[in-house]
């Protein structure tokens, strides 16, 4: 039988727990992530005769590693690559909510974004075209309501889909100045050539431009890790790379 596995990302009280539990019932378990006091929570569910395995990542308002949280947010989606980011956002409040969509679809293009609490939305007249939304941002977009249990098939089956590679995308990327963009264009090739393509490039720049040592320090851990497992050759990265 076929297997995935699901990151959940959203911001706190965006009824994101609510949906996991939904999903997974009693087939959950939590602990603390590796070598950090932030719990983590993992569950499964079977769609479509398909096992996914679901990861209810840390709610946070970005990935820019201000806090553990984030890293952990962060690092599951850089080095773990989940089969899909499911990012859910609060339908009544979708402007401070969407800086960490846009995030998320500069670090993988396997994204879906839930738009959640549309029956809150619903109350205070608030209407969402998820069509428009979705053609805007380059990925799946579904109206849902995990409290009333609407909306959770589509999402599922649209899980279900891009897991098995059904569902092209072309996540929104922003555009910076012309400065930052010169400077990301020449960084971006010193990088893939330390680390190589499987992480995203023009994020990890972006970050790296920004003086954002923690990624520096998750992907020296990352490649200790492999070293350890035989999987890769002595690779280091520092912030004169």
């Amino acid at each position: 039988m076929e297997s995935y596995r699901i990151a959940l990302a959203g911001n706190p009280n965006t009824g994101k727990s609510t949906l996991f539990n939904l999903l997974t019932g009693l087939r959950q378990h939590t602990g603390n992530w590796p070598g950090k006091t932030v719990i983590h929570a993992e569950g499964e569910f079977n769609h479509k005769d398909t096992d996914f395995t679901i990861v209810d990542l840390p709610g946070t308002y970005s990935l820019y590693s201000n806090s553990a949280d984030e890293e952990v947010a962060r690092d599951y989606i850089i080095f773990d690559k989940p089969d899909v980011t499911l990012v859910v956002l609060d339908a009544t409040s979708l402007e401070r909510n969407m800086n960490l969509a846009l995030q998320v679809m500069e670090m993988t293009d396997r994204v879906i974004v839930a738009l959640n609490l549309m029956d809150e939305a619903k109350k205070k007249g608030i209407e969402v075209n998820s069509e428009a939304l979705s053609k805007k941002l380059g990925v799946p977009v579904v109206k849902i309501s995990a409290r009333n249990k609407t909306g959770i098939k589509e999402l599922l089956d649209t899980v279900h889909e891009m897991a098995q590679g059904n569902v092209p995308t072309t996540p929104y990327r922003m555009t910076y100045s012309e400065d930052i963009e010169a400077k990301i264009e020449e960084l971006s090739p010193k990088v893939r050539q330390m680390i190589g393509d499987e992480f995203p490039i023009r994020w990890i720049s972006l970050r790296l431009l920004d003086g954002d040592e923690s990624i520096l320090n998750s992907l020296n851990d990352y490649f200790r890790r492999e070293r350890k497992r035989g999987g890769i050759s002595n690779v280091s990265v520092n912030a004169t790379t």
